[in-house]
């Protein structure tokens, strides 16, 4: 790549988790990070510029509207790496995805949707290749825990001679709140499949990104949205952002030749606690989803959402983003029969104080490490993997593997 005058570049950096993002690199960037602020308002940008540490007093701003494809074609090409913030992908994503593939330029985004990455595949991994690009979706918490923990696992079960990964469960533990930005992907996603039947069918394939749909293993995988259910002395619920982790992780395990595993079944779960007040719990969020997704399906129930629901631009209170944490548990059961335990886990809210952090340290791993060679359109793992999971924990995230007793 040569000489770019931008290191990093932070596009839609004045979104409600782009201003977030934009306060972590302004704390934790290396000295001499040449960092840019980048989005559609100049007087906005200038605002949140403002409101940041001194040291980003004389960080250069970007204007460039998702719709402008020259002035995209031209940040994409000032910089050794861009995140996007700017959501819902399926609307706004693509052009900056396509500049970025063209100008051999490093992306990382937020999406949590499924349509967009599969459209930003088709169209825009060939051409990343051949540039040098890497694409990386779902560099937040929608999928960075999930990605690295069984990356992390098939790392430590294959230095060991464990074999393979088989059964694979995360159990998910978090508090925290939700921004309209959030709201507006899930809306998109639900419409997409509400109105277009190739959509609909995309949504249901357990292997709908993988990089060769024909060459996956046929290996059956558990439902994304399982009835309420007892675990180890623990309730489970259906966690919202399972459909989507999921087919990250086995795109990881596809791009990295089946590395993990071609016996690989993974899944996610909500863990609500024990006894009954965990069964209620959990018949509550099965109950509560439900008719999130059926009231967005429906233009009354639409309205309704619009007047309770969080705006564009509007998300969790500083209060809410601190005492918001996450936890994760990812048991894997190996080929030889041992098994393993990820644990991964991090304060702050985890969609927004703890997705700043994931997101500015994989554009800074894009800008500023030397990455063993790849490109094209990736996931977290392929991507930036170990260099992320050391940068995570070096900023206070856990991830932590080890080995564990059989179930007695």
């Amino acid at each position: 790549m040569s000489e770019r005058a931008h290191d990093v570049v932070l596009y839609g950096a004045t979104s409600f988790v782009g201003a977030l993002t934009a306060e972590h690199l302004s704390r934790h960037a290396p000295p001499g990070t040449r960092v840019a602020l980048a989005g559609r308002s100049l007087e906005r940008l200038q605002q949140l510029r403002s409101g940041l540490p001194d040291v980003a007093r004389d960080w250069p701003l970007v204007v460039a509207d998702a719709t402008d494809e020259r002035a995209l074609a031209g940040l994409a090409a000032s910089t050794r790496a861009v995140a996007s913030t700017v959501g819902p992908y399926a609307r706004h994503g693509l052009p900056l995805v396509e500049a970025c593939a063209a100008a051999g330029t490093h992306y990382a985004d937020l999406t949590g949707e499924v349509q967009f990455v599969r459209a930003a595949i088709d169209r825009c991994d060939a051409p990343a290749r051949a540039s040098g690009a890497r694409l990386v979706h779902a560099c937040g918490y929608d999928s960075v825990p999930s990605d690295l923990a069984v990356l992390l696992l098939a790392e430590q079960a294959g230095a060991d001679g464990a074999g393979g990964l088989t059964d694979v469960t995360t159990r998910v533990r978090l508090r925290g709140g939700v921004s309209g930005g959030t709201i507006a992907s899930i809306r998109s996603e639900v419409e997409a499949v509400r109105t277009d039947r190739a959509a609909a069918r995309l949504a249901r394939d357990p292997f709908g990104l993988s990089p060769n749909r024909d060459a996956e293993p046929d290996v059956p995988q558990p439902p994304d949205v399982a009835p309420p259910a007892p675990v180890g002395g623990r309730w489970t619920a259906p966690f919202v952002m399972a459909s989507y982790n999921t087919r990250i992780v086995r795109r990881s395990n596809a791009l990295s030749g089946w590395r993990y595993g071609r016996g690989l079944r993974y899944r996610e779960v909500l863990d609500v606690g024990r006894g009954p007040v965990g069964a209620l719990t959990a018949a509550g969020v099965s109950a509560g989803l439900g008719a999130l997704v059926g009231a967005m399906l429906l233009p009354p129930g639409r309205a309704l959402l619009d007047r309770v629901l969080p705006g564009a631009g509007q998300g969790p209170s500083q209060q809410t983003r601190d005492a918001g944490w996450f936890r994760h548990e990812t048991l894997a059961v190996t080929e030889s029969g041992r098994r393993y335990l990820a644990t991964v886990s991090a304060q702050g809210d985890p969609g927004y104080a703890a997705t700043a952090v994931m997101l500015g340290e994989a554009l800074l791993a894009l800008g500023l490490d030397e990455l063993p060679p790849c490109a094209g359109s990736l996931t977290p793992a392929t991507a930036v993997g170990d260099a992320l999971a050391a940068r995570l924990r070096a900023a206070g995230h856990r991830y932590d593997v080890r080995e564990v007793e059989p179930a007695r």
